[in-house]
């Protein structure tokens, strides 16, 4: 060891490939990085045999994973630590040992076994080295699954092993048992995956898997449209085997998931996407997950290119007053709790974007926003700096809104050991921060209701923040730390529209139902703003006016339209969408369209100005699609702040219409 890095494999050894790290670090570092990558690849290339064709095959795998893990100018680019050329058994054990698989910290664990593979005659899966001996298994070959085991149990919070060589999947039976060994904490934490190449009567074709993955690899790179940093296993899975074609033969060796820990959908920082590409920030990292993405400003801000008055700030700016100013007032107070609700598409996660984005330095430095940002009324505009961390609870678990907190805050969450529950220790690691002396903080959580497990995050993270928040009161003769941190907690929870006959009673007996109800009750003092009132009709007429206003010539007749277009929808912002790219102009509001369907009705204020004529002449080009083809072509949440193109977890919809 020097200067905190493992050497593996002397220049000069017996059998060094040359491949053997020069100038690339190893997993061995002194200082634990929790958002540390790491590509471990172990791959027997010769065996003796004079095969050459088989160690170019191997070569071109290799080349292919690090083309794939580790990208030059990639944006999470993963630490590469390949194997020394393993001769026998022992070669293996020291990798392990030395490389610290089993300790390896950080945010992903890949690792890429390949080479000669061998089932034997209990079902236990070996790696064939170059010294083993066919007869003698268990003394000179290695079992697969002790590689695979010591990766799963390691200290990374993700991991994933491709298993590359003959008979692959019949592993699985081993990993099934050996599963069970690791903590629940720790199968339920993170992802833990297993990947075999061919099934467990199949022989590799060493040269395929490079070359399907090499077509792979170019296609996510150009043309599979996939905007996420992450895939999920799944993504891997289809895309492979789109590229094996139809032939039947070739179809035998698709991958198969030995191990599933994270689920089909589950997008896994395993896999980097690579055809991501990094979107141009406003804020800082802090606040990203819930801050309003750049484009979607634009978007409003070029909007306001065309409005009558030099000092209307747009939409984005202005929109949304009254909440905006409550937020703004909250944030203002020295501690407390807000909970934004409303029902799903009445903006709750807009709002919460907006507050996010105004108060980023990095924003409001920004002169592209300067104009704007000064002409918004005052008191919508939250202070600098007043919010400190924001975090996006949707598909979370209580482990992972933690672990998103305290990379907010700058805190590395610690690694947890073996018998360590991941909640617990990273939950005492935010409280002792917010036990110590310093200015207030400021947290935001959003989409709670979308988390994996919402109503263990509002136990076991929310519920232990009250005595910081000054959420419940004090008991008698209780005196409140003066030293330690305040904390305003700002929560984003879907929940349904209390009916106006059916008024909740204060009190213990008129509790609400649901996450909002086990919020207020962890939380009885915190303060209630809803996004569905009444008043917020206009809001909708005011968004629906803002997108077509400036194309239109006819502002009264644009109004009456919004205003028809908001009573039909209240209180959801759902079906409010940009229209084509064309120009569109207003329908007289005391036309058939206007009262068609809520599903279609937002159709009724625009129509091409291509088409001439009554726009009851083409109900399919004024109106809108009929409602199930509506359904299929408007499936985002476009809520009240953000841009129509664009559904509320980021990602683009047809601007079609």
């Amino acid at each position: 060891r020097a200067g905190g890095l493992v050497r593996i494999g002397e220049p000069g050894d017996a059998g060094d490939t040359g491949r053997a790290t020069a100038g690339r670090a190893s997993v061995g570092t002194v200082e634990e990085d929790s958002a540390r990558r790491t590509l471990l690849t172990l791959a027997v290339r010769d065996y003796g045999d004079g095969d050459a064709e088989f160690t170019a095959g191997i070569d071109e795998q290799l080349s292919v994973v690090a083309d794939w893990w580790c990208a030059p100018g990639a944006p999470e680019p993963f630490t590469h630590v390949p194997a020394p050329e393993l001769r026998e058994r022992y070669d293996v054990e020291r990798f392990l040992h030395e490389s610290e698989v089993r300790e390896t910290p950080g945010r992903a664990l890949v690792v890429f076994i390949t080479g000669h593979g061998q089932l034997g005659a209990s079902r236990t899966h070996f790696l064939q080295l170059p010294r083993t001996e066919p007869r003698r298994q268990l003394a000179t070959a290695i079992r697969t699954s002790e590689i695979v085991a010591a990766a799963l149990d390691s200290r990374a919070e993700h991991v994933l092993v491709v298993i590359n060589t003959c008979y692959a999947a019949g592993i699985a039976e081993e990993l099934e048992k050996l599963h069970q060994e690791i903590l629940p904490s720790r199968r339920t934490g993170g992802s833990l995956d297993v990947v075999a190449t061919c099934a467990h009567d199949q022989l590799v074709q060493v040269r395929q898997f490079p070359s399907v993955m090499r077509r792979v690899l170019e296609r996510l790179r150009t043309t599979a449209q996939i905007t996420t940093p992450w895939l999920s296993v799944a993504h891997l899975m289809t895309e492979f085997e789109s590229e094996l074609g139809t032939d039947t033969e070739r179809r035998k060796h698709r991958l198969k998931r030995v191990l599933d820990g994270g689920g089909q959908t589950a997008l896994t920082p395993c896999l980097p996407n690579p055809g991501y590409r990094p979107v141009r920030e406003l804020v800082g990292p802090a606040r990203r997950q819930v801050a309003t993405p750049a484009d979607e400003v634009d978007h409003w801000l070029d909007r306001a290119s065309g409005r009558p008055q030099e000092t209307d700030p747009g939409w984005y700016f202005s929109g949304r007053e009254g909440l905006g100013r409550a937020v703004t007032a909250f944030l203002g107070r020295p501690r407390g709790v807000l909970l934004l609700t409303g029902t799903a598409g009445s903006g709750k996660s807009a709002v919460l974007a907006r507050a996010v984005t105004l108060s980023d330095p990095l924003f409001r430095d920004d002169p592209r926003y300067g104009r704007a940002l000064r002409s918004a009324a005052p008191e919508t505009v939250p202070p600098e700096g007043s919010v400190t961390a924001a975090v996006l609870a949707r598909h979370r678990t209580a482990s992972d809104v933690l672990g998103d907190l305290l990379r907010a805050l700058e805190l590395p969450p610690r690694p947890a050991g073996p018998t360590d529950d991941p909640v617990e220790l990273r939950r005492a690691q935010l409280l002792a921060h917010l036990d110590e002396p310093g200015d207030p903080v400021t947290l935001v959580l959003d989409g709670l209701d979308e988390s994996v497990e919402p109503f263990r995050v509002v136990r076991d993270v929310l519920a232990p923040l009250t005595a910081h928040c000054g959420a419940a009161p004090a008991l008698p003769g209780q005196r409140r730390p003066e030293r330690q941190r305040s904390l305003r907690l700002l929560i984003g929870v879907r929940s349904s529209r209390p009916r106006a006959d059916r008024a909740v009673p204060p009190g213990p007996a008129g509790r609400a139902a649901g996450l909002l109800g086990a919020l207020r009750e962890v939380f009885p003092t915190a303060s209630v703003l809803r996004t569905d009132e009444t008043d917020s009709e206009s809001d909708i007429a005011d968004y629906v006016q803002a997108l077509v206003g400036a194309e239109t010539s006819g502002g009264d007749s644009t109004r009456q339209a919004a205003e028809t277009v908001a009573k039909r929808v209240w209180p959801s912002f759902l079906c409010t969408t940009r229209p084509t790219p064309t120009r569109w102009r207003a329908t007289p509001t005391g036309s058939t369209c206007c009262r068609r369907a809520p599903s279609v009705c937002s159709g009724a204020i625009w129509r091409s100005s291509r088409t001439r004529g009554c726009p009851r002449r083409s109900p399919s080009r004024c109106c809108g699609p009929p409602r199930s083809r509506w359904a299929r072509a408007s499936p985002g949440r476009t809520c009240g702040l953000r841009s129509p193109g664009r559904c509320s977890d980021g990602r683009s919809r047809s601007r079609t219409g």
